[in-house]
């Protein structure tokens, strides 16, 4: 990467950027979401810690995504349990198409008050991640507690323990009741060496991953969420001390409910008749909710 700052004014806000540090084997994603952010909290009135919470997953969904490379790969992440005020959570991201919604409990959350912990608000809950590979290696999932103070620190989990890849993640997110913006850094080292390579051990005291987490974990929440500050610039402010550092300007993310009649016909299709008939109302329609984009779709069965 070049050794002067970047243009400021190319934010790439709800666009992802790759880049890798070959003489530290390490490999990151960055992302800012604001408008796109906007459009998928928009289809549900939430109170402000689920609003924190979901922008949060959305962009965790986001960065995950963005280590795919095959066109039509996805990865979802869904976070569950039985006696806490969330219910349910669920993002996934494919091809730059980013979706989520949370369950919750609204009596429940009214009694943990206006900032509560992630505990208070899962219990004893789990995290799964789930990546659908498009390149013939099907699907792998990992299943973590979710414990620590954020969504953040449980994904870093899932990495070390599931794929055992030391990984560190920043997230910041900030709204004012009318709006949100949200952003976030993930780099991961790679212990032996480049990507594709067999991964031979995985060490949190290696001496090039201590550099770069030291690095990385140095970037303020004020400056991910920055609209002045362009998301090459942070990776400059980070790493431009590095011999290299290689960028990759990835996807841009939309939102990305995939839910229409046809879909939804297609899908009631495949059940027996005598299932779809115990769907039909009184009208002979059967009424399909999205919880993703909070719309009914009424299907002529």
């Amino acid at each position: 990467m070049d050794q002067t700052t970047p243009n400021s004014d190319e934010t790439y806000a709800g666009r992802l950027l790759g880049f890798t540090i070959p003489s530290r084997s390490a490999r990151g994603r960055v992302v800012r979401l604001d408008s796109v952010l906007d459009e998928i909290l928009s289809a549900h009135d939430y109170p402000a810690p689920i609003t924190h919470l979901l922008a949060e997953a959305l962009v965790l969904a986001s960065l995950m995504g963005g280590l795919l490379k095959d066109d039509g790969s996805q990865v979802t992440m869904q976070a569950q349990t039985e006696a806490g005020a969330v219910k349910l959570l669920v993002c996934d991201f494919r091809d730059g198409k980013l979706r989520g919604y949370v369950d919750f409990d609204e009596a429940r959350l009214a009694e943990l008050g206006a900032n509560p912990s992630l505990f208070a608000l899962f219990g004893k809950g789990y995290l799964a991640i789930t990546f659908d590979m498009a390149d013939g290696r099907g699907r792998y999932q990992g299943i973590v507690p979710l414990e620590g103070d954020s969504l953040s620190e449980a994904c870093e989990n899932y990495f070390f323990q599931s794929e055992q890849v030391p990984t560190m993640i920043r997230c910041a997110v900030r709204g004012d009741g009318r709006s949100c913006s949200a952003a976030g850094l993930l780099i991961q080292h790679l212990p032996d060496g480049e990507e594709g390579r067999e991964r031979l051990h995985a060490r949190l005291d290696h001496p090039e991953w201590e550099h770069v987490a030291v690095m990385a974990g140095s970037i303020r929440h004020d400056e991910l969420l920055d609209p002045a500050l362009s998301l090459e610039a942070i990776v400059w402010r980070l790493f431009h001390e590095e011999e290299e550092v290689r960028i990759q300007r990835g996807a841009q993310i939309v939102r990305g409910c995939r839910c229409s009649v046809e879909h939804y016909e297609e899908v009631i299709a495949r059940f027996p008749e005598a299932d779809r008939a115990d769907m039909r109302d009184d009208q002979g329609l059967i009424l399909v909710d999205c919880a993703f984009c909070s719309k009914q779709f009424a299907i002529a069965a």
